[in-house]
């Protein structure tokens, strides 16, 4: 009866094995040296300017959430599209339902300037 876990079984090992030789790998290869040069941030071929830890206005993060939200939308609305003519009328009321509450979701930040970027 729990032949059918054997799978599943080899697969975590397996996967404890890479990440077992992994972490040995990096240990055994890494850098033994550290200096200030190798341990200096380092993107985009040119060093930070200014505070790494500046505070960013809230309407970065809205417009942030705005755009996670219609990803997932279009997660949703994509397969609905293959297979609408299956689901008859039922299907597509709950999809009218579900892009009305994000329309309206999306006309209550525009109107309360949620997408102003001053």
């Amino acid at each position: 009866m729990l032949s059918q876990y054997v799978p599943l079984l080899w697969l975590l090992g397996l996967a404890g094995a890479v990440v077992g030789g992994i972490l040995t790998a990096t240990t055994l290869l890494g850098p033994k040296k550290p200096s200030k040069t190798k341990n200096a941030a380092f993107e985009c071929g040119s060093g930070s300017i200014g505070d790494t830890r500046q505070r960013f206005s809230v309407k970065f993060y809205m417009v942030a959430i705005t755009f996670i939200v219609f990803d997932v939308e279009a997660v949703f609305v994509i397969p609905w599209a293959v297979v609408s003519k299956s689901l008859g009328w039922v299907g597509f009321g709950a999809m009218g339902v579900f892009l009305v509450i994000l329309t309206l979701g999306l006309v209550y930040e525009w109107a309360s300037g949620g997408l102003e970027w001053d």
